[in-house]
């Protein structure tokens, strides 16, 4: 990939290693919050009630998909995978429920799974960087030592 400026890839990979911790909180939270503050039943309802098709079903989905997959991002474990997944979702949650509140969150709007969903694909595209999972499964099974690779190369 071809940039003005390139960075050190030590600081690409703290890069991808703070995005990966924060993005994956985020969804952790909202994961937690969804199986045990409001319930499944719950989210269930309230994803009837915004015409969310197949209320029960999406909610398990969202709930599972928020908490596994903020995990997964978290580590840097499958990233590739849990970054299209999450995106998708997130994607899922814009055109069905955000698009027609605008912009901002207070009003509904599609900002932060817009966010969240652009953040887990920049992850999954980019790969999960030199502090994580991917890296040292990675590791293990090529025989090639992390510093003499690219970034690129880590997120494969």
């Amino acid at each position: 990939m071809k940039s003005l400026i390139t960075l050190p890839t030590a600081a690409r990979n703290v890069a991808l290693l703070v995005a990966r911790v924060i993005v994956g909180a985020v969804l952790i939270a909202h994961g937690i919050q969804k199986f045990s503050e409001w319930t499944l039943a719950g989210i269930g309802a309230a994803f009837a009630e915004m015409g969310v098709p197949a209320p029960q079903l999406s909610a398990t989905i969202a709930a599972f998909v928020e908490l596994v997959g903020g995990i997964l991002l978290l580590a840097g474990a499958f990233s590739a995978i849990a970054g299209f997944v999450v995106a998708l979702e997130m994607l899922g949650a814009a055109v069905i429920v955000h698009l027609s509140g605008g912009v901002f969150v207070a009003s509904n709007g599609w900002e932060l799974v817009g966010v969240i969903a652009a953040a887990a694909l920049a992850v999954g595209v980019a790969g999960a960087g030199r502090y994580s999972v991917d890296a040292l499964i990675l590791d293990r099974t090529s025989g090639v030592a992390v510093g003499d690779r690219e970034l690129a190369t880590v997120g494969r």
